[in-house]
């Protein structure tokens, strides 16, 4: 079970700690590196999250991931999540160090939903209006593609959803196909 306000509390301090010592960049790396490890490894999140494995064992797997990876400061943060047994919450404080880090820089995370592959050209596009409609300074662009859309695109972005796709209109059109109050007077 992930403990959502612990990681943000964790997460807090690391930025903090990082702050002070003019490592800010480099532990947000470090925790962009951690996030897609955790992503990309399940075995790597079991493992944190096993109650059977020692800590020292974990110490070491740890260390082997991230050797010559992460900054020491980052190597001593995971060092003392294992003694003091909070390990298993490694992959939610990455995510929030990262947002975090978003608001404090002013980044803006946007996410983009297609049925296909699109162009870079696009993307950029995209990105432009984006800032320029919502005055952001600066938007870190993820793209997705999902062939259940059919055609358009979905466009997220704090909290806001924009769904222009081909699968929402046809929904809709089913919907008002079903509650049409004018077939009773036909």
């Amino acid at each position: 079970m992930s403990n959502a306000r612990l990681a943000g509390r964790y997460a807090k301090s690391i930025l903090d700690l990082a702050t002070e010592k003019g490592q800010l960049e480099a532990v947000y790396t470090d925790m962009k590196y951690l996030q897609a490890v955790c992503t990309a490894s399940s075995e790597f999140v079991n493992l944190l999250r096993s109650p059977i494995i020692k800590a020292d064992q974990k110490n070491s797997i740890i260390d082997a991931v991230t050797k010559d990876k992460v900054s020491a400061l980052t190597n001593a943060f995971t060092v003392l999540l294992v003694k003091k047994g909070r390990e298993r919450d490694l992959p939610e404080m990455a995510s929030a160090f990262i947002e975090q880090y978003n608001a404090l820089k002013g980044i803006h995370q946007v996410t983009l939903t297609t049925a296909v592959e699109v162009s870079d050209v696009l993307k950029k596009s995209i990105e432009d209006k984006v800032k320029a409609e919502n005055k952001f300074a600066t938007i870190e662009l993820t793209t997705k593609t999902d062939e259940s859309l059919i055609g358009g695109f979905v466009l997220e972005f704090d909290n806001n959803l924009l769904d222009a796709s081909i699968a929402r209109d046809l929904k809709d059109i089913k919907k008002q196909f079903l509650h049409n109050e004018f077939v009773e007077k036909i």
